[in-house]
């Protein structure tokens, strides 16, 4: 008899045995297809059974969640939510998650190990943490700036601390509410169905996922490259160019808006002041497609991975051309295109004496009882230029602002250098103009700029003329760069 119940026993402790390694096949070696699985909805009730953390501007939530005594409970809210969108994007119970929600989410879902208070706890016991929050490096002054100097008009505004790569402004227009598409049910779909509908594109973050031609902005580019190359011996030097300039190759005969007799072999700096195309188009072409290209590059054009932390963008500078087509990329034409976050780029160099931080926008993330999680440091992206040059560019572009076409972009007691453009595009150029200005700011009683800014506006007055993007975009700058300014005093 004690020999069968021996047998039985050992039968079930093999049965025991059994049973506890498929428990750990499916709890361990399984647990991720399970949860990845569409039929599962434990993960996802879970993930809603509690607030979501937020995204702060300036110590101050732009986001906050509410019990929608679903299911999925708990329903994230934003504060306006048009004006900082391009920052937090949305993050849908539906359609997911964008921008800093998305590249945040584990944080402010409470997922990430960081948030707990033991080492591979959230492996083990599979529970989240309380939702942590994202501090962003959002100027709130330059942002409404931004977003009421827009005024509803396509266009888009990036300003950056040239100093520490920190974004202090990220707008785009028309806008829309995060919240709007935030929950679930026929109310939810039809706001997305409409917003996707909408010709205007609220959801494009035009800030750092739209290009756009950046005419004569990228002569400040193409500047620093003939100077950086030797092309001109410093600003005050005669650039040989004739007026108009017959593009290399062809018939085409380039010419200048305005003051045409006076570019002709007008020197650099002038050039810039009054944006002769043909001094810009001739001084790509000596510099030489390599050297353009490197220029362009050392910029963040053709970079696809700048993340800031959601992907920009790539900016394009072509990398195959003939000569007529470099002179023509090389006044910001051609296929030549930029978002309004990299031509922020390029003026932040310029005034960072010639040294490209990094850009980001999540300045700090927390737990929720506001321990620090991580921050962002500080880095280089590129030295772009040497420090010369960047002087030589600062010196140009305060003459534009001074006594050229920027003059709409003048602060009192501020330093202020800028660049205007106005882009052309479609067939024939028949589509709606793009007016540009770029520029940076510093204060009288500071030690180094303070602010770098490029807008665009998608702007049916504007003309061929610089004076488009003086009139349309540069008070729009300014505005944004006196909210900067401003607020080191607050």
């Amino acid at each position: 008899m004690t020999k069968y119940i021996r047998r039985a026993s050992v039968f079930c402790l093999i049965l025991l045995v059994a049973l506890l390694v498929n428990a750990a096949r499916v709890q361990v070696f399984q647990a991720g297809s399970l949860d990845d699985n569409p039929a599962n909805r434990r993960s996802t009730i879970q993930r809603y059974g509690q607030p979501r953390g937020d995204i702060l501007v300036q110590g101050r939530t732009v986001t906050g969640s509410k019990d929608s005594g679903q299911s999925l409970r708990y329903e994230r809210t934003y504060k306006n939510g048009p004006l900082y969108s391009p920052v937090t994007g949305y993050a849908s119970q539906t359609y997911g998650t964008t921008f800093v929600e998305s590249a945040e989410d584990d944080i402010l879902s409470g997922t990430d190990p960081m948030l707990s208070p033991i080492p591979f706890w959230h492996e083990i016991s599979r529970t989240q943490e309380p939702g942590g929050n994202a501090e962003t490096t959002i100027v709130a002054a330059a942002q409404q700036a931004a977003y009421s100097g827009l005024g509803g008009k396509k266009g888009a505004v990036a300003a950056i601390d040239p100093s520490t790569g920190k974004i202090l402004a990220l707008v785009s227009t028309p806008s829309y509410d995060p919240g709007d598409i935030a929950g679930t049910g026929s109310v939810t779909t039809d706001a997305w169905a409409r917003l996707n509908a909408d010709p205007d594109q609220p959801m494009l973050n035009r800030a750092i996922r739209q290009t756009y031609p950046p005419g004569s902005t990228f002569k400040v580019v193409t500047a620093a490259a003939a100077l950086e190359n030797e092309v001109v011996g410093n600003i005050s030097t005669e650039t040989d160019t004739p007026s108009p300039y017959t593009l290399p190759g062809t018939t085409t005969q380039l010419t200048n808006e305005s003051a045409s007799d006076a570019c002709e072999n007008a020197t650099l700096e002038y050039a810039l002041r009054v944006s002769c195309n043909t001094v810009f188009a001739n001084l790509g072409v000596r510099v030489g497609l390599d050297g353009m290209v490197k220029m362009a590059r050392n910029f963040g054009f053709n970079d696809s991975g700048v993340k800031v932390p959601m992907t920009a963008a790539k900016s394009n500078f072509d990398t195959e051309m003939n000569k007529s087509q470099l002179a023509l990329s090389s006044i910001g034409q051609y296929d030549t295109a930029a978002t309004p976050l990299q031509m922020a780029m390029v003026s932040a160099a310029v005034a960072n004496g010639g040294t490209l931080m990094s850009p980001h926008l999540v300045e700090k993330t927390t737990a929720g009882d506001g321990d620090l999680v991580s921050t962002t440091g500080t880095k280089t992206y590129k030295q772009v230029m040497s420090p010369y040059t960047a002087t030589q560019l600062q010196q140009m572009m305060v003459d534009v602002v001074t006594k050229g076409t920027g003059t709409n972009a003048r602060i009192d007691g501020a330093t202020v250098g800028g660049k205007t453009g106005t882009a052309q595009n479609g067939v024939n150029n028949e589509g709606v103009p793009y007016a540009w200005f770029l520029s940076y700011a510093q204060a009288d009683d500071a030690s180094s700029p303070q602010v770098a800014v490029a807008v665009v506006v998608e702007d049916a007055s504007a003309d061929r003329s610089d004076i488009s993007g003086g009139g349309s975009a540069a008070p729009i700058a300014r505005s944004v760069m006196q909210a900067v300014l401003n607020s080191r005093d607050q």
